[in-house]
């Protein structure tokens, strides 16, 4: 959350802070700003409550010189969204400038202990108080800009990622972490500074990222040092990122959300490509092959995730324990490490995350790594915190998800999941493994009908409540379809078991109201068609995801919508992808900004 970029080299730098920012924009749009080190040595700083598009219009036929510069695009924490609150923050004395991504917890005895020494504050942020913590260490001590902010950040508890600009010397950049991503590219005698990759990928493809409590000092004339907050120097690993800018361009779709439905063949064939093979006879993880016994004798499988990640959790908790039996456990990662959970050595945990930087899926982590487990992670993001901090793991392969409503990392994750528990499985399960292979042309084939499901959405906009309804394995997507609906149109929806309908929630279903029943082709079938009765029998209005070729529930519901056979363990993969378009062209329908809603941001790294 929050994004943050920076660069120093002999270009100039204000174009290349603002197109970064828009790359980055899907990590935060409440407010944008910059800090430009102008010709005279002065820093200027523009900044502005809003999208990027509104910093552009703020700063025309300002003064943007200056080969240094830092900017931020801001997901509200402390203080409201506005100019004032926007980063970057000033130190007193105008000489530093400060961006920050993450949350200073202890902020307010530190703001105090500011005031009593004569400091003032001009917004109500915990990062104003970390400039000025740098300030006055850098005065009080007399020492240099490096040391200063090496003693402050040993004194700051919570998260960080910041990048620092210094009137008295234009020709550097330091930057530092701690349980928040930061990277540093390297061009030709040029440097930049950023939250993500997609920032920095048109100008360099070479990188080092960042480890927690480092500190990255970029200098034109000295070039790159990373020091820890003790002052020893470290050596960078610099490594190639295989990401191309096409992976970060709409490419003609109207919404990045749109593609990245409509990039789910692709992605999920890139999932399992080069891991199973056309026979079904082999699945071929390489965490799983490394560590096959250790999973195989544990004593369970705990899975740690957010949100999304959460959901697909619940999906291979299903898969894990119905092919291998092992126990799984799925805990939300905010929970469970706030809980003293009993973790055993023998344990495994599994955490997903899209972004590899979610605060309590990492938090969990360290907490499963301090009590022995084993740990597993499943991300998307190649170098990301939780890829490395994890003892082995699997990347799902979809390439950067940029629509805030994750689609196609979701699939990507119930994917790599399948695929672990196949490898497990014994024996395998070469009917499942043929069938996957199959999944891409079938998602090709639901996404044909995404015109009809667009002409079904417009009745559905003006609706005031949703019901999700799926059981078994669809219960998890019935929770994903109703987050996505909630996500991108703010409008209240509720997934449910569809047993669970009478135990309370079907007082909820009156004439009209619509509920949206997976019924696709299942050991629980006819339980579901039971529950589709319970609904009709209120007058409720049902929107069925069906098999192609049903003959019950098409008889039963208002309006259905068909999806391709397949066995019943790879169902979530094409039942999620009607309830993806559906929320999609509802959103459309309400003229909202589908890719950026309200009051979110993509990768959650604060608490």
């Amino acid at each position: 959350m929050c994004g943050i970029v920076g660069y120093i080299g002999q270009r100039n730098a204000c174009p290349i802070l603002i197109n970064g920012l828009k790359r980055l924009e899907y990590r935060g749009y409440d407010s944008a700003g910059v800090a430009l080190i102008n010709s005279s040595g002065e820093i200027n700083i523009y900044k502005t409550k809003g999208k990027v598009a509104d910093l552009e219009c703020f700063m025309h036929n300002k003064p943007t010189d200056g080969h240094t510069g830092i900017a931020h695009t801001r997901w509200a924490t402390h203080g409201e969204p506005n100019r004032v609150n926007a980063h970057p923050h000033y130190s007193s004395s105008e000489k530093i400038a400060l961006i920050h991504n993450g949350i200073i917890e202890n902020y307010s005895p530190l703001r105090q202990m500011l005031i009593q020494n004569g400091y003032e504050f001009k917004s109500t942020t915990d990062t104003e108080v970390l400039v000025q913590l740098i300030e006055y260490v850098r005065v009080s001590e007399g020492v240099g800009l490096l040391p200063a902010v090496q003693i402050a950040l040993s004194r700051v508890v919570g998260s960080y990622a910041i990048a620092i600009i210094e009137r008295s010397n234009p020709g550097r950049i330091i930057a530092a972490r701690k349980s928040s991503p930061l990277v540093v590219g390297i061009g030709d005698n040029e440097y930049f500074i950023a939250s993500d990759v997609s920032a920095i990928i048109e100008h360099t493809s070479s990188v080092t990222y960042i480890n927690d409590e480092e500190i990255a000092v970029v200098d034109l004339k000295e070039g790159l040092k990373v020091v820890n907050l003790s002052n020893e120097e470290l050596l960078p690993v610099v490594v190639k990122l295989d990401l191309t800018l096409s992976q970060l361009e709409k490419c003609g779709y109207e919404h990045f959300m749109l593609k990245e439905i409509f990039e789910q063949p692709q992605t999920i064939f890139d999932s399992i490509r080069g891991r199973i093979n056309l026979e079904g006879t082999n699945v071929a993880l390489s965490g799983i092959i490394d560590n096959r016994e250790r999973f195989r004798n544990a004593r369970r499988i705990i899975i740690v995730a957010c949100g999304t990640s959460w959901h697909s959790a619940l999906i291979g908790e299903h898969i894990l324990e119905s092919l291998c039996r092992i126990p799984v456990e799925v805990e939300y990662a905010s929970e469970f490490r706030y809980r003293n959970p009993v973790i055993y050595p023998d344990d495994i945990v599994i955490a997903i995350s899209q972004s590899g930087e979610t605060a309590d899926t990492l938090a969990a982590v360290e907490l499963a790594k301090e009590r022995g487990a084993f740990v597993y992670g499943i991300c998307n993001a190649v170098g990301s915190s939780i890829s490395r901090a994890a003892h082995s793991g699997s990347y799902i392969h979809v390439g950067p998800e940029i629509g805030v409503a994750s689609t196609k990392a979701f699939t990507g994750q119930i994917t790599v999941l399948i695929m672990m528990a196949l490898a497990l499985a014994e024996p395998i399960r070469s009917d499942i493994v043929r069938e996957l292979n199959k999944i891409p042309g079938k998602i090709e084939e639901i996404l044909r009908t995404n015109d009809s499901i667009c002409e079904l959405s417009n009745s559905l906009a003006d609706a005031k409540g949703f019901i999700y309804l799926g059981r078994g394995l669809n219960y998890p997507v019935a929770l994903e379809g109703a987050l996505k609906l909630k996500e991108i149109t703010y409008t209240h929806a509720e997934g449910y078991p569809a047993a669970e309908m009478k135990h309370g929630p079907i007082a909820l279903v009156e004439e009209g109201v619509p509920v949206i029943v997976i019924a696709t082709d299942s050991s629980v079938y006819d339980k579901v068609i039971s529950n589709i009765q319970e609904i009709k029998a209120r007058r409720g209005r049902v929107i069925a995801v069906v098999t192609r070729g049903d003959t019950q529930v098409v008889n039963l519901a208002d309006s259905v919508i068909e999806v391709p056979s397949t066995i019943e363990y790879l169902n979530p993969l094409l039942s999620v992808i009607p309830l993806q378009l559906l929320a999609y062209h509802i959103a459309v329908n309400k003229g909202l900004d589908v890719d950026q809603p309200r009051n979110l941001a993509k990768s959650v790294t604060v608490e």
